[in-house]
């Protein structure tokens, strides 16, 4: 009989690694997080929103972008105090990347989706002039129907991967713009840094797409992860090296829906071995420890809802949230642990 790893979710007790809230001052809901070093942090979320700190977050000051106020701001990406990007996800022009240099005292307007059909996801980068956006797929010349990958090599301008160097997406495909991490690459450095670039889906299939040259060349592999409905699917990819990653996932109208909604791969992302713990639920973002003392042994954190689990496998993960406080998406610290945001400006960091 195979072996299940069981999570007694009422049983397990909170540890000294539990969360520690942190006070927002804001209501909004929040989504994005970007994590620059153990004192500076970013954070975004609905109307317009974002947050920073530059003191651990003992002191978060919430802002409104000018003239985003009906934007939901999914995506935030920093690099110090001064400088981050934002990007907004929604149908058409509502899809949109900022950039500040200067405290968020001005914000620079870098790309509008002009296809009415089109939709961000997500956003990341390699350094603060080479990055990579997201979006739904929608159709190219031929009618077929391809996701949007956006490219800059300068930290201004955007230009979008040409569509016939992409894998056609299955009608219902989308991804996920409930946590910034449906799209996953390696931090190495500038152009001649790693080009691995991952992202993944749901919907009608549970697929990752990857590039191993940003850009220039892709595949796309099948994954066991819940699909079907429009709701279900892959959420979140992350990866610790270029062979070993995590895509977590299931279904956001169903949170406490079982699995298959966690599968591990150790070839890249060309095979996925479900997880075997068991009963699992909803999750919604997956990252892994950058920490040092964490390299030998992986650390892993899960966030769903109602939950954080930190799981160093094939150990049990320990839930050390409280019932009350909910999560939507997390960002690693530099030197170990990481900060989680939620909805109601909830943040919480995680030693």
């Amino acid at each position: 009989m195979r072996a299940l790893v069981v999570i007694s979710i009422a049983a397990v007790a909170l540890s000294q690694s539990a969360p520690r809230t942190q006070l927002s001052h804001t209501s909004e809901s929040l989504r994005g997080v970007s994590v620059v070093s153990r004192q500076i942090a970013w954070a975004s979320g609905t109307h317009g929103t974002y947050l920073r700190t530059t003191d651990g977050g003992y002191i978060w000051t919430p802002e409104q972008v000018p003239g985003a106020e009906t934007l939901e701001f999914r995506a935030v990406v920093a690099f110090s105090a001064d400088e981050a990007f934002l990007m907004s996800a929604g149908p058409g022009d509502q899809s949109r990347i900022y950039h500040t240099n200067d405290l968020g005292r001005h914000w620079q307007l870098q790309f509008m989706n002009t296809n009415p059909k089109g939709f961000l996801d997500c956003m990341v980068f390699w350094d603060r002039t080479h990055g990579v956006a997201l979006g739904d797929p929608v159709p190219d010349e031929t009618g077929k129907l391809k996701f949007e990958v956006l490219m800059t090599s300068d930290g201004q301008t955007w230009t979008q991967v040409p569509s016939s160097r992409l894998p056609a997406a299955v009608e219902g495909e989308g991804a996920f713009a409930a946590s910034n991490s449906c799209l996953a690459i390696l931090s190495a450095g500038g152009a001649s840094g790693n080009g691995n670039i991952w992202f993944a889906t749901g919907g009608k299939v549970a697929r990752v797409f990857h590039s191993p040259d940003r850009g220039e060349s892709w595949q796309v592999f099948e994954t066991p992860i819940m699909h079907g409905a429009d709701s279900t699917g892959i959420f979140s990819i992350a990866f610790r090296d270029a062979l070993n990653g995590a895509i977590a996932g299931g279904d956001y109208k169903h949170p406490e829906k079982d699995g298959p909604n966690l599968a591990f791969t150790n070839d890249g992302g060309k095979t996925w071995n479900l997880s075997k713990i068991f009963p699992q639920s909803y999750y919604s973002a997956v990252t892994y420890d950058r920490g040092r003392r964490n390299r030998a042994r992986p650390r892993l954190f899960i966030v769903g809802p109602k939950f954080v689990y930190d799981f160093r496998p094939p150990r049990n993960p320990t839930r050390i949230s409280e019932k009350n406080v909910q999560f939507n998406a997390l960002a690693a610290y530099p030197d170990g642990g990481a900060l989680a945001v939620g909805p109601k400006g909830t943040i919480a960091s995680i030693p």
